[in-house]
Formats: C-alpha cells, sequence, structure tokens
C-alpha cells in the first residue's frame, strides 16, 4: 500500500466541516453553491468506491473531558503528530492528528447526538480505534511518564491475522476504547493503518451498507477471541472498518464518532443515498468561505459517515485522473 496522492491542502479545508451540527449556519445549501443539480442515472450495482480519492478514511471522536488530557493522550502518549487545531465558529474546534495515513480529529460532543458510557460491548456505534506501533518499550516509557497505568500486552490469538503482534487495550480520557497493536519490525506501510471498530446492532444491514453502499474492500471474517465474536472488516487504503456485533439489544450511541471520506464527486453520493433511501443527516452542502462540499449520512446504526469533495478531489475528477 502506497499513499500516493498529496492530501494536506484538501484536509485543511476539509476538517472545518467536522463539528457538523454545531457549525451548520456557516454552510450554504447545494442549489446556491453551484446551482440546480441534474438529476443522476447510477449504474446497477454503484457504490461510493467509485469516488473515493484519499486512499485512507478519516475518523473523529467527539469528547466531554478537558481538551488538553485528549490531546496529551493522543499526542505526547501515543506520539502523533499535532497538525493545526482548526476553529470552526461557534466556539467550537477541531484538533487534529496525523494518525498514519489518516488525520484522528477530535471535537466537543454536539446536543443532538446520543452518548454511552462503556466499552466494545456496552453500546452500539464507534466503539475502538486500532492503532500499530513498532516500539513497545517506547511506548510504555511514555505511558509512564505521564503517568499513566502501563497497556498490558498479550500475544494476538493465532485466529487472527496479526498472531506475529502483541496488542493491548486502553482507555482515552474521555473513556473510549483504544487497542494498541504492536507489530515486530513493522513496515511503513503497517505502521500507516489504523483500524476503526464499529459495535453494531443489525449483523446484515451493517455489512450491506459498507459493501453495497460505500463499497469498501470485503475482508475474510476472522474470530475475536479478545471480545468472543467474529469481525468483518472492509478496507479502503489504509484504513479498515471492523463490523462487531453482541446482539440488537444494546443502547445506540451516534454520537462518540464518525468515519470521513474524501471523494471527488459528492454529488454521486448524494444521488446514490436518496436512491438507496440511506439517513441523511445534513444533505447535499457547502462551506461559506471555502472549497468544500459536503453530505453527511448515518450507518444503519446512525454512525456519521461524511463525503466531502474538495477543490483538490474535484479537481482530480475534472482532469481525470480519478
Amino acid at each position: 500500500m502506497r499513499i500516493e496522492r498529496p492530501i494536506v491542502v484538501a484536509l485543511i479545508a476539509l476538517a472545518l466541516s467536522v463539528t457538523g451540527d454545531s457549525g451548520a449556519q456557516q454552510q450554504t445549501s447545494a442549489a446556491s453553491d453551484s446551482g440546480a443539480a441534474t438529476e443522476r442515472v447510477l449504474p446497477p450495482g454503484a457504490t461510493t468506491a467509485s469516488v473515493l480519492w484519499q486512499p485512507s478514511m478519516n475518523v473523529f471522536r467527539r469528547f466531554e473531558v478537558p481538551a488538553e488530557l485528549m490531546y496529551e493522550f493522543y499526542g505526547a502518549v501515543l506520539g502523533f503528530k499535532q497538525l493545526s487545531t482548526l476553529n470552526v465558529g461557534n466556539g467550537g474546534g477541531v484538533a487534529r492528528f496525523q494518525a498514519g495515513a489518516q488525520e484522528l480529529k477530535l471535537t466537543r460532543r454536539v446536543a443532538n447526538r446520543h452518548y454511552e458510557p462503556g466499552g466494545v460491548q456496552d453500546a452500539t456505534g464507534l466503539r475502538l480505534l486500532t492503532f500499530y506501533f513498532a516500539d513497545e518499550s517506547a511506548l510504555m516509557a511514555r505511558f509512564m511518564e505521564h503517568g499513566l497505568p502501563e497497556p498490558v500486552f498479550a500475544v494476538v490469538p493465532k485466529s487472527d491475522p496479526r498472531s506475529d503482534s502483541r496488542s493491548a487495550l486502553v482507555t482515552d480520557p474521555d473513556g473510549q476504547a483504544v487497542e494498541l497493536v504492536i507489530v515486530p519490525n513493522a513496515t511503513v506501510e503497517q505502521l500507516a493503518a489504523i483500524e476503526v471498530g464499529l459495535t453494531v446492532a443489525d449483523l446484515d444491514r451493517s455489512l450491506a451498507f459498507y459493501r453495497s453502499f460505500v463499497g469498501l474492500e470485503e475482508l475474510p471474517p476472522v474470530r475475536d477471541e479478545r471480545f468472543g465474536t467474529t469481525k468483518h472488516s472492509f478496507r479502503h487504503g489504509a484504513t479498515t472498518v471492523t463490523l462487531r456485533s453482541f446482539g440488537k439489544a444494546l443502547p445506540a450511541d451516534n454520537g462518540s464518532g464518525g468515519i470521513q471520506y474524501v471523494v471527488s464527486d459528492v454529488e454521486h453520493v448524494d444521488a446514490l443515498a436518496k436512491e438507496r433511501h440511506i439517513t441523511i443527516a445534513q444533505p447535499l452542502q457547502g462551506l461559506r468561505g471555502f472549497d468544500l462540499r459536503t453530505i453527511w449520512l448515518d450507518d444503519p446504526d446512525g454512525v456519521t459517515n461524511y463525503f466531502a469533495e474538495t477543490g483538490a478531489s474535484r479537481a482530480a475528477r475534472t482532469s481525470g485522473t480519478r
């Protein structure tokens, strides 16, 4: 896996849209942004995969603890480079960290989303982020230096494709689960990857969403001994989305996190969402003052999947490179 497209400029503008509802007054309708949209005729079996431009997905987490604690954990402790924090108005900000080949974005909670405490098995929603490291001793030293409990690493079971690795489960300052995986002799590509863990209520519906609507590359299911279930994974470039299910009776958390895609044609996503009757949380619209158009969708568990077309990604489409 090679990360070939320059995405920094696109992500600076894109980060401004991450807080969503709290900054809605800054946005403009699609009609005023680009004129009336024409009706799209989509080919049979269309997905969003044909317009995914960034060779990874970004992920965001919303939190309520003091921001400095989150920045310390993901920056100083986990060692991710903190990028510029962007002001989106209304007192909101997007703290950006370079986590491998994608960005981790930290924002405050918003009022119209629901949050549930606990771990991976306690609610549906985005419940786990997995990061990969090469040096276990250096990571442990940073935990100790910052007064945090040392992670307890164990060998990954042979049923897992990462069976030559060691992993530990910890929580960030907001109480959200983080898996740390130590990969011996890790390659650049391995360290560039992250895994976004979703707990889902209806596995079949969620599989259909990420397989047939988003169109991610589906990987073989594997037994997850840590959580006593099977995990079903989908990959796009450096980012893997993993689905786990523990039944339909769990409370729903639709606010703690979400997935962000950079696309070359957001109107394709809009047309496909309407055709497939996907829940549209925020319709196709622009962000005033920025060359950016977005649509916010909810997956079957209400997890935000939002798609953004930037000036750079649009230029790639119009030039025929994507």
